[in-house]
């Protein structure tokens, strides 16, 4: 148990590295918290300060995502060592379980992250690659159609376990179960997504609205 213990630990260490607090300082001291809707992730960081600032964020949060779930697991640590009890498939689990509770509550910023989205996919890296293209092109399909970002996020995350669910089970098994987790949390942590969506107050990416661009252009005609 000791070695699960502190490879969680460590994994949630470099989950609550922010890319939008490494990248923020990086520019000279910019703090995404403060500024549009507050979130210190990837879509906060396009819409306040541009696509490279985004882009910095996503790699750094990408990527400690599969550091989480990918190195972490493996190290043989001093004084630790390989506990031979302890199931490795669980093990990388629960690591890449760390990385995104690290980056949702970040010990280093007063445990003030982002959502969770970006270290999820970067865990998926490792976990099985094959679903990062699914996912994303859930989430692209929900963007074209509604123009929400939470709410894309969201029916990914639900999406994949249903695709698990008919299709790997009882195979994978762990991977599921984390899916299913993670899925129930992307929604807790989309809540105020949610009651903005409800008040109609949620931002749009309406030039990626394929059905609202045909209807505003049938408009147009009419006019």
């Amino acid at each position: 148990m000791l070695e699960l213990g502190v490879k969680f630990l460590l994994s949630y260490f470099i989950g609550s590295l922010m890319g939008a607090m490494i990248v923020g300082r990086i520019r000279g001291g910019v703090d995404i918290r403060t500024m549009g809707s507050g979130n210190a992730g990837g879509t906060n960081a396009l819409r306040t300060q541009g696509v490279l600032f985004a882009l910095g964020v996503i790699i750094v949060d990408v990527g400690k995502g599969a550091i989480g779930a990918g190195v972490i697991p493996g190290l043989d640590l001093p004084f630790v060592g390989i506990d031979p009890e302890i199931s490795r498939t669980w093990l990388t689990i629960s690591c890449a379980s760390a990385a995104v509770f690290g980056h949702v509550w970040p010990i280093y910023h007063g445990f003030r992250g982002g959502k969770g989205a970006a270290t999820y996919i970067g865990t998926f890296i490792v976990l099985n690659a094959f679903f990062i293209i699914p996912l994303l092109l859930v989430w692209a399909w929900m963007i074209v159609l509604f123009g929400y970002v939470g709410l894309a996020t969201m029916t990914a995350a639900v999406a994949l376990p249903v695709w698990l669910a008919a299709s790997r089970l009882p195979a994978d098994q762990a991977l599921f179960i984390y899916s299913v987790v993670m899925a129930m949390f992307i929604i807790y942590w989309h809540r105020s997504n949610i009651q903005r969506m409800r008040r109609g107050e949620e931002d749009q990416i309406t030039r990626l609205m394929f059905f609202r661009r045909k209807e505003q252009a049938t408009d147009n005609e009419q006019h």
